[in-house]
């Protein structure tokens, strides 16, 4: 909620201090609603933004859940026709587009918690840029009738909200950065002990699979000759 308070801090500040020292409060509140109408013209460019990059990652997900599908699909065929070497390797994309579509999955999690907050932010904005402008008149005639009841005033016009640009930033940065990692999971260089460990490990598991994928193909097909 990083975003919230600074905007709150920010408008207390314009309404505690400016409005009490100002030589113009009329002056001073219309700067107070142009702040706010700033505030809020970031937050909602930020939010298409972000909503454009939720979008783009969940269409990555729903690509990579597709072609882990392709894959095993061929994997299937090519037991079907006994080629088992080439039965593995597209088990092995398989679980690769797998795993991709996993990672996407969580980042996108992870997104619609930053594109909710936006949006939360986004609505306390408006409610207060509605709040400043409904109360303009207001505030400069008791600002100009007395300071006691101007500070009255002035806590109507406390407000709740965030600096967009910080936030989205992070935001932006922490889903470059989790692409980069799973981008990286297949790229790495497996030269070292633990990658031998790693490899053995995945090629008993593709053994496990093939043989699982094979008792299922074998398992059809006697079922499809006691039909006949």
């Amino acid at each position: 909620m990083k975003l919230l308070e600074r905007v709150s801090m920010l408008v207390r500040a314009n309404l505690n201090d400016l409005i009490d020292r100002s030589e113009d409060p009329e002056k001073m509140v219309k700067q107070v609603i142009l702040d706010l109408h700033n505030q809020y013209i970031q937050v909602k460019t930020q939010l298409a933004v972000a909503l454009t990059e939720q979008h783009l990652i969940e269409e990555k997900a729903v690509e990579a859940r597709a072609r882990a599908g392709e894959w095993m699909r061929k994997a299937e065929l090519a037991v079907d026709r006994g080629e088992d070497g080439l039965a593995k390797r597209a088990l092995e994309r398989h679980n690769t587009f797998t795993q991709t579509g996993e990672l996407f999955a969580e980042q996108t999690e992870e997104h619609k918690k930053d594109v909710d907050l936006l949006r939360d932010t986004l609505s306390k904005l408006e409610a207060k840029l509605r709040e400043a402008e409904g109360k303009k008149a207001l505030l400069v005639t008791q600002h100009r009738a007395a300071r006691a009841r101007a500070r009255a005033g002035q806590a109507a016009y406390e407000a709740t909200g965030a600096a967009p640009q910080a936030t989205l930033g992070r935001m932006e940065d922490k889903v470059r950065e989790e692409a980069a990692r799973g981008t990286a999971l297949f790229e790495v260089a497996e030269d070292d002990l633990e990658a031998s460990f790693a490899r053995m490990e995945r090629a008993e598991r593709l053994d496990q699979q093939l043989a699982e994928l094979k008792a299922r193909r074998a398992g059809g097909a006697g079922g499809q000759a006691l039909t006949s």
